[in-house]
């Protein structure tokens, strides 16, 4: 049997404040992402062999991707962010809503189960495959763009300047 929403206390107040709530939170996390909307030129990379070893990617492929300068194009459409990246390698482009699940393949071939969100200042990308995990950790630092990147116990950093 249902009952009345007033009924059982709750109120039109009530729920008009909720939604607002849940509204004005996915707004700020939404606005927030603006601080990494541009164009980001890779400037320094530590560790990123033993990182791209780390998750199965193959030696040739880890060559060119050593050697490889890639521009990262991030910025939002609607309610939707995408990130671009782009080079002589192999150009990639996922478009998501904040926190929820799509399907990414990878610029190494991998097909993943990914979701992004913001975790404070940090805008945070995870993606799961054939149960393994990676997870990219993106933050402004002095206006650079640093992305740690971890699997297990390897971390790599790779650090993009505005271009």
């Amino acid at each position: 049997m249902h009952r009345d929403p007033a009924e059982r206390g709750i109120s039109f107040v009530n729920i008009y404040f909720l939604f607002s709530v849940i509204c004005l939170t996915a707004l700020q996390l939404f606005s927030m992402v603006d601080a990494f909307c541009g164009t980001w030129k890779l400037v320094d990379s530590q560790n990123f062999d033993e990182y791209m070893k780390a998750i199965g990617v193959g030696f040739a492929t880890r060559q060119v991707g050593n050697v490889t300068k890639p521009t990262v194009i991030i910025g939002k459409d609607g309610d939707k962010v995408f990130v671009k990246t782009q080079s002589t390698f192999k150009n990639t482009e996922i478009s998501f809503k904040l926190g929820e699940e799509f399907d990414e393949a990878t610029a190494d071939d991998r097909n993943c189960k990914s979701v992004l969100n913001m975790e404070g200042d940090k805008f945070v990308h995870v993606q799961k495959w054939d149960g393994k995990e990676t997870k990219f950790v993106r933050e402004i630092q002095d206006g650079k763009l640093v992305m740690k990147l971890s699997f297990e116990d390897i971390v790599a950093v790779r650090t993009y300047e505005k271009a």
